[in-house]
C-alpha cells in the first residue's frame, strides 16, 4: 500500500497506533444525507475487499465533524460525513484535540428539495416565499414587523391558500445551514428585508444576517432533529405541511411525496449536474491523516468511495441519487497521495 504521511506529533503517530492495536475496522459517523451513501460503499467494500465491513453511523453533520475533532487514537473515529463543509471552528476544535491534518474528499452534489403529499396542490416556490412564509420578521411598506403570515396565499397570491406548516431540518444537520443560506438568506436579500436590517442595525452585516435567518416560532416551523424519514412521517400525518428533503430522498419516496420547484425548476440529477437548480449543495467526508496507513482498509476504502465504479456517472451512488462530480479524477487523485485539506478560503 502506498506510504502516507502521517501528522508529525509523536503524540498522534503513538495514539495512532494504539488505534491499530485496538481495532481493525474503519469508524465513521456524521451526515444522515452521506449516511446511505456511505452505506453503499461500506457495504461494497466489506464484500470485495479483505477488511471488515465499516462501522456507519448517522448523528448529522456538526456533531460527526466534532466526533472527528476529539483526538486521535483507538476511541476516536477516522470519518466524519458532511453535507456542509467544514468549519474554522471544527479545524480550531481539530488542532486544540492534535488533529493537525484532515483530508477533505468531495464526493458530488445533492440537491435540496420542498416536498409536500402527493395528493396535495403543485407548489411553484422562491426563496422569498420562503422567507416571507418562515421569518421571524418581514418587511411591510418598508418597516420590519413581526410576521404576520399564514397561509401561502398570504406570502404569494399564486401559491395556493393553505396553512403555513413546514417541516425543516434542525440545526444540527448541515442540510439547515444549506437551507438557511441559499434559501432563506437569499431570500431576505430577494425581498430587501437585507437591506432593511442591516439600516436598523448601523450597518452591522452580521446582525443583518442573523435577523434574517431568526425563524418565526409559533408553530408554523418546525425543526426535525432526526433524519428524511421523520420529515416523511410528519408529512404522512400533517397533510399541509411542506417538508425539506434531499433529492436522493425524495427521489426513492415519488410514491409519496410531490416536489416543488423552486425558481422554476424542477430538481432533478440533470438540472442540478447542469448548475440550473438553485438550491444544491456539495458533499463530502473528512479524513484523519493521522489514521492513514495505521487503521487498516482506511486508504482503499476512501480509494474505493471514489472510484468511477461508485462515485461515478454510472455508479451506484449515481442510481441512489448522488450527482456525479465533473472534477471525481482531481479528487482521486487526491485521496490517492491522501493530500490534506489546505486553509479555509
Amino acid at each position: 500500500m502506498k506510504t502516507v504521511k502521517l501528522a508529525t506529533s509523536a503524540l498522534a503517530i503513538a495514539a495512532a497506533a494504539t488505534a491499530a492495536e485496538a481495532r481493525d475496522q474503519i469508524q465513521i459517523a456524521g451526515s444522515s444525507t452521506v449516511l446511505p451513501y456511505a452505506t453503499i460503499v461500506a457495504e461494497a467494500f466489506g464484500e470485495n475487499f479483505d477488511f471488515p465491513t465499516p462501522v456507519v453511523e448517522g448523528g448529522g453533520s456538526g456533531a460527526g465533524r466534532k466526533k472527528l475533532c476529539e483526538g486521535v487514537g483507538e476511541n476516536t473515529i477516522d470519518i466524519a460525513n458532511s453535507s456542509s463543509r467544514i468549519k474554522q471552528s471544527d479545524i480550531d476544535l481539530c488542532t486544540t484535540n492534535g488533529v493537525t491534518e484532515i483530508m477533505e474528499v468531495r464526493i458530488g452534489y445533492d440537491g435540496i428539495v420542498f416536498a409536500s403529499d402527493l395528493n396535495g396542490p403543485e407548489f411553484a416556490y422562491t426563496p422569498a416565499d420562503w422567507f416571507n412564509a418562515l421569518a421571524a420578521e418581514v418587511v411591510k411598506d418598508g418597516a420590519a414587523v413581526a410576521n404576520p403570515n399564514k397561509t401561502w396565499a398570504d406570502v404569494n397570491g399564486n401559491l395556493p391558500a393553505q396553512d403555513i406548516l413546514a417541516f425543516i431540518p434542525g440545526t444540527k444537520h448541515g442540510t439547515r445551514e444549506v437551507f438557511d443560506e441559499k434559501v432563506i438568506l437569499a431570500g431576505c436579500e430577494e425581498t430587501g428585508a437585507y437591506e432593511v436590517f442591516k439600516t436598523a442595525a448601523g450597518g452591522d452585516e452580521d446582525i443583518a444576517e442573523e435577523k434574517c435567518m431568526a425563524l418565526r416560532t409559533d408553530g408554523m416551523s418546525v425543526d426535525i432533529d432526526g433524519d428524511y424519514t421523520e420529515t416523511l412521517a410528519r408529512i404522512d400525518a400533517n397533510k399541509n405541511a411542506i417538508g425539506v428533503f434531499g433529492l436522493s430522498f425524495y427521489q426513492n419516496n415519488t410514491d409519496k411525496l410531490r416536489v416543488a420547484t423552486m425558481n422554476g425548476v424542477v430538481p432533478t440529477v440533470e438540472s442540478i449536474a447542469a448548475g440550473d437548480y438553485p438550491v444544491s449543495r456539495p458533499l463530502y467526508f473528512y479524513v484523519k491523516t493521522a489514521h492513514l496507513g495505521v487503521i487498516p482498509g482506511l486508504q482503499e476504502y476512501i480509494d474505493f468511495f471514489v472510484s468511477d465504479d461508485m462515485a461515478g456517472p454510472d455508479g451506484p451512488l449515481a442510481a441512489y441519487g448522488l450527482v456525479s462530480d465533473p472534477e471525481l479524477a482531481a479528487t482521486q487523485e487526491m485521496v490517492a497521495a491522501g493530500t490534506p485539506m489546505p486553509p479555509l478560503n
